[in-house]
């Protein structure tokens, strides 16, 4: 349950600053309450749910400076690991990269297809050093930036990020690691030029002051 709506959080199906029902919730997902309000507690911890008593529950805002935060963990285990991809790439790890890739080139790919995709390209990326398990623990470090990074893919197109990928593993491929490690930075904090136009575009869905208490009304990412 409590992985359930996690993912309705993190994917913007609950949009931030979203009221939340226990017992809407709990009907439209075939349970109970408790459940469902043991769920939101654990969310409140972890920063995806405010609980105002005498008022409600919501979805937090996006806070940038968990983005932030999130972010300097992504780039230093991302970057990081180019340092040990070898010389001589691994054929497979390297042919499951190119036919991703092939796959983000589709002009009909929707956002969430794409950013299943970009998960996958740069998990492959890890495994070109040897290193995908770590993933798991980028995965788990970065919730937070994922959100922001869905709101920024409603702002620019995936075109650009994919034409990204593509010139940072043809850095790799063609062993220039300086230059792979020089794009890899660049498109790791892309997101925060996005968060910049979104935040200019939509200010209610970033959080501000941490203790207001938000209007009970519903919230939507985009019209």
């Amino acid at each position: 349950m409590h992985e359930t709506l996690r993912q309705k959080v993190i994917s913007l199906e609950l949009a931030p600053g979203a009221a939340l029902s226990e017992n809407e919730l709990a009907a439209s997902l075939g349970v109970s309450r408790t459940p469902v309000r043991e769920s939101l507690l654990l969310l409140s911890e972890e920063g995806f749910v405010q609980v105002f008593p005498q008022v409600g529950s919501f979805v937090s805002r996006v806070d940038p400076q968990r983005v932030a935060d999130a972010q300097f963990v992504r780039e230093a285990v991302e970057l990081a690991s180019l340092d040990a991809v070898p010389a001589e790439l691994d054929d497979d790890a390297l042919a499951a990269l190119r036919e991703n890739l092939a796959r983000q080139h589709d002009p009909a790919i929707g956002v969430e297809e794409f950013f299943h995709l970009d998960e996958e390209f740069h998990r492959g990326l890890l495994a070109l050093s040897g290193h995908a398990s770590a993933w798991s623990t980028v995965a788990s470090a970065k919730a937070h930036l994922d959100r922001a990074r869905r709101l920024g893919l409603h702002q620019t197109p995936p075109d650009a990020f994919v034409e990204q990928h593509q010139q940072i593993l043809d850095a790799l491929a063609a062993g220039d690691r300086p230059r792979a490690r020089e794009l890899l930075r660049s498109h790791l904090r892309a997101v925060f030029d996005d968060i910049e136009q979104v935040r200019a575009r939509s200010p209610e869905l970033f959080a501000s002051d941490a203790g207001s208490v938000p209007v009970r009304r519903s919230v939507a990412v985009w019209t």
